[in-house]
């Protein structure tokens, strides 16, 4: 369906060159010389870039239904990862490549929202924090200062992480997935 640029807001999904992006910011500018023009920034739902395009008043977009659901993370086999729809108890599949940076924070029964467009899911997305177990680290030294505090720490799900050096082996941390960074102790 097509929509004028003028009823384009934030967090509408819009299709551009057969891709689906996300509109995170909008604005109309009036120059003092010239026509009114729209500026708008788009993120790719799949691959997470960022873009700005500029389109005249009078311009029309496609608008893209996104939808998103609440799954359970079940349980994988190889490169198979099976998840639950928190609605309908369908049982939903996702081969390895579909699942994007999510793969570094499933954990069995972790609940992640499923965007959804023209009934398949095109990606998905974790909370914004995880609690994570840590698995591996070296033990940190007092006064080792020549890494600047921090030090490499090896997740339950496999994924590193930089932990300041007084985080051990067993400790639960918590992780910004926005950012893949160290946040404090659970």
């Amino acid at each position: 369906m097509q929509v004028g640029v003028n009823q384009i807001k934030p967090g509408m999904g819009v299709e551009l060159g057969g891709k689906l992006f996300y509109v995170t910011d909008w604005q109309h500018v009036k120059p003092g010389k010239g026509n009114a023009f729209i500026r708008m920034k788009f993120k790719n739902i799949q691959l997470e870039t960022v873009i700005n395009k500029t389109f005249r008043t009078d311009e029309k977009l496609a608008v893209a239904h996104i939808e998103k659901k609440t799954i359970q993370y079940l349980y994988s086999s190889k490169d198979i990862y099976e998840f639950m729809d928190q609605e309908t108890y369908e049982h939903i599949t996702l081969h390895r490549e579909q699942l994007g940076k999510v793969i570094n924070y499933l954990k069995e029964s972790m609940e992640v929202t499923a965007i959804v467009y023209k009934n398949n899911v095109v990606t998905l997305e974790p909370p914004i924090f995880i609690d994570m177990k840590i698995t591996s680290t070296e033990p940190g030294i007092r006064g080792d200062t020549s890494r600047s505090g921090a030090k490499p720490a090896k997740t339950e799900t496999g994924m590193t992480v930089q932990v300041p050096l007084f985080i051990n082996e067993g400790e639960v941390i918590r992780i910004d997935t926005r950012t893949d960074k160290y946040v404090g102790r659970a």
